[in-house]
């Protein structure tokens, strides 16, 4: 629960493990226009931690603020995904006034850990049967209190006022879909997991993750061709990989295919489990992501899924100046997750 404040100005703050995005957004008449936009430029490292540093957070924050001109004091975080436990459970006959303690009843069951060290959210998605309370779905989402905890003083040390925090999942689902209520699958490709989610009608219906990322793949480069971190790493988003198939050459392309084979492996995975489950079919891929600016990556991944793959476009339903757009459509994939953040106030 967050306080609402008559503000009209909020920004959306991603903290990630290698880098820290903000965006800042207004809502003008029925617009959403961009006010700004900033994000920490950290060292090429082969270290990831994902344990949260107050402090360094917190200074990083006001530093990214500073340097892109940003004004609002009133912003949404997210919490990570490989943090939260998220599962759709149904629950039948069941009373409005018992819904919440029918809710915690089933949540014990399935949380990995006790719910007095959890934050327990749930809502209603789904609702069938004869009786309004016959059959009711409920998604439930439960994040760690120490990592709520940290995110709440992050923000106090920041002197910036924490309205919500949120699971990247919703954010992506905001800035990406919009309206779309067909069955899509988002894949965001962080510096260290691959996350990745079936959303129908808007609701997200399967999350999955995994500790391959961006990293994996510049680490090889750097391997293979001797050269250091950084440079890695600007070869890496230069590299196209359409051309890497079973005919490529050299060490460094089939390096990258055996990086990229557990992500593939997952999506299709979690297509077939999705399937299974619910008779569905995933219509459409979405790349989100820093890592998923890896040249034509969308490209190979639609030729061996057999699916439609797309890079994901936050600032579809975002106004901002003409002359900003080469630079937008080059950052947009990293900051979408923040543009979706800063979009949960404005509506």
């Amino acid at each position: 629960m967050g306080i609402f404040s008559s503000d009209k100005t909020y920004i959306g703050v991603d903290i990630g493990t290698s880098s820290i995005k903000i965006v800042e957004l207004a809502s003008k008449g029925n617009s959403v226009v961009l006010e700004n936009y900033g994000f920490s430029e950290n060292k090429v490292t082969d270290k990831t931690n994902r344990k949260l540093d107050v402090a360094y957070s917190a200074k990083t924050i006001n530093r990214i603020c500073k340097k892109a001109g940003i004004l609002s004091k009133n912003a949404v975080a997210s919490l990570p995904t490989f943090s939260v436990f998220s599962s759709a459970i149904n629950l039948s006959n069941v009373p409005e006034k018992a819904l919440d303690s029918a809710v915690r009843w089933e949540a014990k069951k399935i949380i990995p850990l006790p719910l007095s060290e959890m934050v327990l959210d749930w809502k209603k998605i789904h609702t069938g049967g004869k009786s309004k309370h016959n059959n009711i779905k409920i998604l439930v989402t439960a994040a760690p209190r120490t990592l709520v905890n940290d995110y709440i003083e992050i923000f106090k040390e920041a002197q910036i006022n924490l309205l919500n925090l949120e699971t990247e999942t919703f954010s992506l689902v905001r800035s990406l879909l919009g309206n779309d209520k067909s069955t899509l699958m988002i894949v965001e490709l962080g510096a260290s997991t691959a996350d990745i989610f079936i959303v129908n009608n808007s609701i997200p219906m399967l999350n999955r993750s995994i500790d391959v990322g961006g990293m994996n793949i510049t680490k090889v480069i750097s391997e293979k061709l001797n050269i250091d971190l950084e440079k890695s790493e600007q070869f890496k988003h230069d590299l196209g990989i359409n051309s890497l198939g079973a005919n490529s050459a050299g060490a460094v392309p089939d390096a990258i295919l055996e990086v990229i084979s557990p992500i593939l492996n997952e999506i299709n995975y979690a297509m077939n489990l999705f399937k299974n489950k619910n008779g569905l079919d995933v219509e459409k891929i979405i790349l989100s992501g820093g890592s998923a600016l890896l040249s034509d990556l969308a490209n190979y991944l639609s030729k061996q899924l057999n699916k439609t793959v797309i890079l994901g476009n936050p600032w579809h339903r975002v106004l901002y100046k003409p002359e900003l757009k080469t630079i937008l459509d080059e950052v947009g994939s990293r900051m979408s997750v923040a543009v979706g953040l800063a979009m949960r106030e404005i509506g």
